[in-house]
């Protein structure tokens, strides 16, 4: 990153050596003036304070800074990487810093919140040295005047004032409404218009099993309904990402923006609405199966019926409510459970299966929209390949195989209880490393 320096100097490069494990490493930084160097007292020494301010003269600090070097001298440093190569190599461990902006930075209104402390801001972090910001960009506020009139000045305002302050941006495509998750300060809803087609069409929300809509993201069960003017809800994103492109298209070509996170669900997420706390979940209920709106149990039923079972139905009220335990419902029951049947087996592949068609779907549609642009493109709860961060964009692979059924099951064997103390909440035994190791290794046996 460029550090600011006075128009009448030149940038003074200089080595900053940090210990890390007995080894030596080095970042490259703009010279700036440190405050000097005091050595500790010795052990035993007290410097008199009173009136809450210490006491000294010149004379003893340089007496305990001389007694202090006769004791224990200061090691010599190692000698600078000649090897400009070594150097660099260094430098490519470098981890950039971004800061997650307010998630009202740009108002319901689409309009940018006080600006000018917001600049104020800006400037403390890159002072701080921050690489860069995070922020949403909401579906909700940028399309909102009607279809497919897309409002980005705001936005534009944003970015500019992030590229003047020298910080890089993250962008994530916002596709969810903002209001009800843990976090949420602020209300944005979806598009105006869309929740107007929900109005009329309640199906174009997830439900549950007792019929509560979820607004905060569209069923993937519209995903090929032409029922937004004409545009199916895929249509939409690509649309959206499209226009993003093309608007922000100076910011690109600048480097400015250096990722793209496509968000893919409720909070952004691949998955199902399946613990709003908006209908009473509490952690740690078990929730409820969000596939209950027409368009998805037709789905279920024509693949059914494909499979050679017309009458498997979606699980009924034997699958529990949001605060149930699984061992209080006969879906989850570890002895016998209907998720052992093969119509329930059946179930969770084809559930779980629409989600990874759905962010499959989603992420083609992004990778298209971005292709040729200097960036990464990234999304919650799935794993691009970090190999492209820099490099123009590339076709992305599809995902693998609908995940067998007995994989995510074995995903659900419980691990042994981490022991830990009743009375000082500490861990008794075991190892943290280890309960990782095991959580990883589930996971990369599962998809991998």
């Amino acid at each position: 990153m460029m550090a600011t320096t006075p128009s009448s100097a030149q940038p003074v490069r200089v080595q900053v050596q940090v210990q890390v494990q007995q080894g030596w490493m080095y970042r490259s930084r703009a010279a700036s003036p440190a405050p000097p160097l005091l050595p500790p007292p010795t052990t035993g020494r007290r410097l008199a304070v009173a009136g809450y301010r210490r006491r000294t003269t010149v004379a003893s600090l340089r007496a305990v800074a001389a007694e202090r070097e006769q004791d224990s001298p200061l090691p010599e440093p190692p000698p600078l990487l000649a090897d400009a190569d070594e150097e660099e190599r260094m430098l490519a461990n470098y981890v950039p810093v971004y800061v997650m902006l307010p998630l009202g930075v740009v108002t319901a209104d689409n309009e940018l919140e006080d600006a000018e402390a917001l600049r104020a801001q800006l400037r403390r972090l890159r002072g701080a040295g921050v690489d860069g910001v995070m922020a949403d960009v909401w579906w909700g506020i940028v399309e909102g005047a009607g279809p497919a009139r897309y409002g980005w000045r705001a936005y534009r305002e944003l970015f500019r004032m992030a590229q003047e302050e020298g910080l890089k941006v993250q962008a994530i495509m916002s596709f969810h409404a903002c209001g009800g998750n843990v976090g949420d300060a602020v209300s944005i809803p979806l598009p105006r218009w869309v929740r107007d087609v929900g109005d009329g069409d309640p199906d174009v929300y997830y439900t549950s099993r007792r019929g509560a809509r979820n607004q905060e993201y569209l069923t993937i069960g519209v995903d090929d309904r032409p029922l937004f003017h004409g545009r199916t809800a895929i249509q939409l994103y690509a649309d959206f990402m499209k226009s993003f492109r093309e608007n922000m298209a100076d910011f690109l070509d600048a480097g400015l923006i250096v990722d793209i996170e496509v968000g893919l669900g409720p909070a952004g997420e691949l998955r199902y609405p399946s613990y709003p706390e908006s209908q009473g979940w509490e952690f740690p209920g078990i929730g409820q199966f969000q596939c209950y709106d027409k368009y998805l149990e037709e789905d279920f039923k024509a693949a059914a019926t494909e499979t050679g079972h017309p009458e498997w139905e979606l699980p009924d009220d034997d699958a529990g409510e949001y605060n149930d335990t699984p061992e209080d419902t006969r879906f989850f029951a570890a002895d016998g459970g209907t998720y052992l049947a093969e119509a329930g087996r059946f179930f969770l592949t084809w559930y779980s299966g629409k989600l990874l068609e759905h962010g499959d779907r989603v992420l083609d549609e992004a990778n298209a929209a971005f292709l040729g642009c200097t960036l990464k493109l990234a999304a919650k709860d799935y794993c691009p390949d970090p190999a492209r961060y820099g490099r123009p964009m590339r076709h992305l692979e599809r995902s693998g195989p609908v995940v067998p059924v007995e994989r995510l099951l074995d995903a659900t064997a419980p691990e042994p209880p981490y022991p830990f103390d009743g009375e000082t909440d500490m861990s008794v035994g075991g190892g943290l490393a280890e309960l990782i190791d095991w959580v990883f290794d589930k996971v990369e046996w599962i998809f991998c």
